[in-house]
């Protein structure tokens, strides 16, 4: 903890590293990165409105443009920018180069889950926005890798007689909305996208991991994972969650964010006391007095 920031649980530059090295081998795993990228394009395509100039703010930049040169909603959304000046190795870390208030549209993708001040970088992403501009967003959720999670840290401890962490601490899907709404979003939406991918071994799953960029950067220093580790996490693996034709599934959850920039022109909720109709009659059920202790 830092005298005058925010914890810092990921190292920045552990993680350019990671990011730098996965670039030749990402097109053999994007997968997750192009699920965001779809899940984003088609809430555009569903929000029938112009969105002149765009910032995509993605750990892999590229995969939004790409889904959105397939889809209608292209010819609404303007190409998307990249802004040199963010930080995509531990978001939220310094201000993003883009003009308060000046962009339509945010799209970040795959990487907010490696911020080490969330709030703070939902927050520069509002104030970039024009009022009423959109952002979309997708970060890891909790239930991502849970599997390899357990298996891990039984293996570290049953080699080593202590485990570190070896997965990041990922965000919980049911906070999503919550997050935005204290960033200062309007209209906040916040749904879970669950997959299940099946590897061959837990080897296969460690190299895409590496190819998309998504392998261990917590701070501080961590002891390297010995030959004799692996191979018992694979066997526990292999013993706890093989299925009947030898293969392993690995568990990823896609947290899709969506909050809008405030304006007067937007809904809002009826104020307190303002109701013309019972609960109770409209559900059409009865209503009974409380009871006293």
């Amino acid at each position: 903890m830092t005298a005058s920031g925010p914890p810092v649980i990921f190292d920045p530059a552990r993680r350019a590293l990671r990011l730098a090295r996965s670039g030749g081998l990402f097109a053999q795993a994007d997968f997750l990165h192009r699920r965001a990228a779809e899940n984003a394009v088609l809430s555009l395509e569903a929000t029938l409105r112009p969105f002149p100039a765009v910032v995509d703010l993605s750990a892999q930049t590229g995969v939004f443009a790409a889904v959105l040169a397939r889809s209608d909603a292209s010819e609404r959304v303007g190409m998307p920018g990249v802004d040199p000046d963010s930080d995509r190795a531990a978001p939220g870390l310094r201000p993003l180069g883009v003009g308060e208030g000046s962009v339509d549209l945010v799209v970040s993708l795959m990487t907010l889950h490696w911020a080490n001040d969330l709030p703070g970088a939902l927050s520069q992403i509002r104030r970039a926005l024009k009022p009423d501009g959109l952002f979309l967003g997708t970060l890891l959720g909790a239930g991502t890798l849970k599997e390899l999670r357990a298996v891990l840290t039984e293996a570290e401890l049953a080699e080593r007689g202590g485990a570190q962490a070896r997965v990041s601490p990922f965000a919980d899907g049911f906070d999503g909305a919550g997050l935005l709404q204290r960033a200062g979003f309007a209209l906040p939406v916040a749904d879970v996208d669950r997959l299940t991918v099946r590897y061959r071994d837990l080897f296969g799953l460690i190299r895409d991991l590496r190819a998309m960029g998504e392998t261990n950067v917590l701070a501080g220093s961590t002891r390297p994972l010995t030959r004799g580790i692996l191979a018992r996490a694979a066997a526990l693996y292999a013993e706890r969650y093989g299925e009947p034709d030898g293969r392993i599934p690995a568990t990823f959850e896609i947290v899709n964010l969506a909050g809008w920039a405030p304006h007067d022109s937007q809904q809002k909720p009826l104020p307190r006391g303002s109701a013309k109709v019972r609960l109770a009659d409209a559900l059409g059920v009865v209503e009974h007095g409380r009871g006293t202790l």
